[in-house]
């Protein structure tokens, strides 16, 4: 696994939901080998450990690539303080990335809440051959619907509290598609019940499947044993590290 570690511009900077912001980063080494499903690892200035934030966009020809994230603690906090023209620590790409398939003819991209940003990346790779289903606890927390539209895939919304979209969970449009059928691939990001639920409903129909786990990483390289996820092989169940193996595993290899 090839991995740079560096201090980077900011080059753009916006608040695009309560407490979620998206970073456009100058990194061109990084932005030359990074894939979609992987991610970046950034230091928080006064913390030790790094954070972990999937890569949202890749733009090799700018050397950008786009990070989107929430705040949820007091180390995603103080990145959030980070303006245009700052410098950001971080180390990049991380992590076993998507499988994209140009034969595909048609596949379907699921995200929960924060875990929509490693879609974006997906849905410019397969443009009009996607379907992006998104879900989120409310309209306050949608994001990322305009930027999935002008990929060109076709794209479903989905709120807890029926505020946006359709009022119930991502599963419940993605079954409907999965019973019609022609589905070449799944892929999904974020919360364990919505992954263990789109999984079931992909080996019920026979659909490819990979997902991306969310899980808290210390060191992001396979070093230690922070981020270890229970998963088989050949009938064998092993530990994997999510940071090292993942984030991106197949559907069937997760012991749920």
């Amino acid at each position: 696994m090839k991995y740079i570690q560096g201090q980077y511009i900011v080059k753009e900077k916006s608040a695009i939901a309560r407490e979620i912001y998206s970073f456009t980063i100058a990194c061109p080494e990084v932005a030359a080998v990074a894939a979609p499903g992987q991610f970046v690892h950034i230091r928080a200035k006064g913390y030790t450990l790094r954070r972990p934030i999937s890569i949202c966009g890749i733009d090799k020809e700018k050397g950008t690539i786009r990070i989107v994230f929430e705040i949820r603690g007091e180390g995603t906090g103080e990145i959030a303080k980070l303006n245009q023209g700052d410098l950001i620590d971080m180390l990049a790409p991380l992590g076993h990335g998507f499988t994209v398939n140009n034969n595909f003819k048609k596949v379907v991209l699921i995200g929960g809440g924060i875990g929509t940003p490693p879609m974006l990346p997906l849905a410019k790779a397969y443009g009009e051959k996607a379907v992006a289903i998104s879900g989120f606890r409310n309209a306050c927390a949608v994001i990322l619907q305009d930027d999935l539209r002008k990929t060109g895939a076709e794209t479903i919304l989905c709120t807890d509290d029926g505020s946006a979209g359709i009022h119930g969970f991502v599963t419940q449009p993605f079954r409907e598609l999965a019973e019609k059928g022609s589905i070449d691939a799944v892929y999904a990001c974020g919360p364990m019940p919505m992954l263990k639920g789109i999984a079931a409903i992909c080996k019920e129909n026979n659909i490819f499947c990979e997902i991306s786990l969310e899980e808290r990483m210390a060191c992001g390289i396979g070093a230690c044993l922070g981020c270890a996820c229970r998963t088989k092989r050949n009938n064998e169940e092993y530990f994997a590290h999510v940071c090292k193996d993942g984030p991106v595993f197949n559907a069937e290899e997760v012991l749920w």
